[in-house]
């Protein structure tokens, strides 16, 4: 046989990769991880500033990966966008973290946890939380449980709800405007 009439395969596409993953297919989701890992440990790098914390992040990521497999959406047949994304916020967050950290250690009487009077009054603020959400009509709530308890971004919301970008921008200001006011008049009363 001549290497002529040899054809290759032509490249599997993310999208197949995605749902034989979704499938429980473990050397899928290795060449999702191969072909992607290094675009996701550069996005982390560049939020985080460090190697061995990029790589953790880059661990998160493919971990988040793994557990929302059924959820992730394709865009232009890539998971690359929904990983870049994912990446970044990840890294926001460990940056947050390290932030905190490095404030604790430089302040020796910031006490390492909450205090029990903390503790309640954070269960107060989110018993107020969660009876101002169930106040709201359910596209609004359902945008609180995307955008503000979740990690969608509004881009993301406006494509799984049908509606404009500028749509969720606008109902999430107002969702934001509300619950500072409750929580305001909360504190206020006690």
């Amino acid at each position: 046989m001549s290497a002529s009439t040899i054809q290759d395969s032509p490249p599997t596409g993310d999208r197949e990769l995605l749902n034989r993953a979704a499938s429980g297919d473990r050397g899928a989701f290795g060449q999702l991880y191969d072909r992607h890992v290094r675009p996701v440990y550069w996005q982390a790098f560049a939020v985080v500033r460090d190697a061995a914390e990029a790589e953790d992040v880059t661990q998160d990521v493919f971990v988040t990966t793994w557990s929302k497999i059924r959820t992730i959406t394709v865009v232009d047949e890539s998971v690359l966008p929904w990983l870049l994304v994912t990446a970044r916020f990840t890294a926001l967050n460990a940056r947050r973290r390290g932030q905190r950290t490095a404030f604790r250690e430089l302040d020796p009487d910031v006490s390492a946890g909450p205090t029990v009077e903390d503790e309640i009054e954070a269960g107060l603020v989110r018993a107020e939380i969660d009876k101002a959400t169930a106040a709201l009509t359910p596209v609004d709530r359902r945008l609180y449980e995307l955008c503000v308890a979740g990690d969608h971004t509004y881009e993301m919301a406006a494509r799984e709800l049908g509606v404009s970008h500028a749509a969720v921008r606008n109902r999430i200001s107002r969702l934001r405007t509300r619950l500072r006011a409750d929580l305001r008049s909360m504190r206020e009363t006690s």
